[in-house]
């Protein structure tokens, strides 16, 4: 399964973004797909998640302001980020965690478009 994500760039602080990621075929699975970032050095941080069922996580950092969602006919994910801030500044990458049978897992990642967010 490949990843594709788009939608990142610049933006001023307090203004919003729209991620998307669409993989490559459909998953019939179990599955989670989700965002994760990475600021320059600083390590990968989950950002928020949706099961196929349509649970979601989010880091504390972004509740409120970041929605996740998902169109399983499209096999897309998207990140809805509003009031960014500069510490929102970050390579965002797609993930998508398959589960498969006997606790195993298959785990994805996209390219990772950037986002940066001035003030």
């Amino acid at each position: 399964v490949q990843l594709q994500a788009s939608g990142g760039g610049l933006v001023q602080a307090g203004g919003s973004l729209t991620l998307s990621c669409v993989a490559s075929e459909r998953i019939f699975s179990i599955n989670a797909m989700g965002w994760y970032r990475q600021a320059p050095g600083k390590q990968r941080e989950l950002v928020a998640t949706i099961a196929s069922g349509g649970t979601t996580n989010y880091a504390d950092s972004v509740k409120g302001r970041f929605a996740i969602s998902r169109d399983n006919a499209k096999n897309a994910v998207y990140l809805q980020m509003d009031s960014l801030k500069p510490e929102d500044t970050a390579v965002y990458y797609c993930n998508l965690v398959i589960y498969r049978s006997r606790g195993a897992a298959s785990d994805y990642w996209g390219q990772g478009t950037k986002v940066t967010v001035f003030s």
